[in-house]
């Protein structure tokens, strides 16, 4: 128990998990992990209760359906994930480390750039066809070229991104 109320956890045990978590999803489900289709399919059934014509142009359009599956389980596993490290952890403040980037805005300012950000990566990981997860862990288990491409990027614009914002270390 006490590694589970650890502040950071090792890399190479948590890539062991999400490793383990994605073998026992296809050996069961026959699914990769993947998180940013359950996005799509819970605002395509906000779209069935707000515009049903709209909502039937967008499945006819070959879009998903509406449907609570196996994949916003997972998305309300991360929350809870988040949430149950948060609690055992006992971090509740920013990590040091992005003090000096950090905005001086509310609180709620701060949440308005989150969701923003977040809205954008959605959007990206849809246009792609998939998310960090879907690509980076799922795809280059299956030794997909496409994934393997997209995890290099993915890693070289992380780094390229830090070091604008944090600049090297002294």
């Amino acid at each position: 128990m006490s590694a589970l109320s650890d502040e950071s956890w090792g890399p190479y045990a948590v890539g062991a998990g999400i490793g383990l978590l994605e073998i026992v999803s296809m050996a069961t489900l026959k699914r990769p992990l993947g998180v940013s289709s359950a996005f799509e399919k819970l605002a395509a059934g906000a779209t069935e209760v707000v515009s049903p014509e709209t909502a039937k142009r967008y499945r006819e359009a070959g879009g998903d359906e509406a449907e609570l599956g196996w994949e916003t389980a997972l998305v309300g596993g991360v929350l809870l994930g988040s949430l149950a490290s948060a609690v055992l952890s006992g971090a509740r403040e920013q990590p040091p480390v992005w003090s000096p980037r950090r905005s001086t805005s509310s609180g709620l300012g701060r949440a308005a750039s989150a969701v923003l950000g977040g809205a954008s990566m959605m959007f990206g990981a849809r246009m792609a066809k998939g998310c960090t997860s879907g690509h980076g862990i799922s795809g280059t288990m299956q030794l997909a070229a496409s994934s393997w491409a997209f995890t290099a990027v993915m890693f070289a614009s992380g780094a390229a991104t830090a070091l604008s914002l944090f600049g090297r270390k002294k």
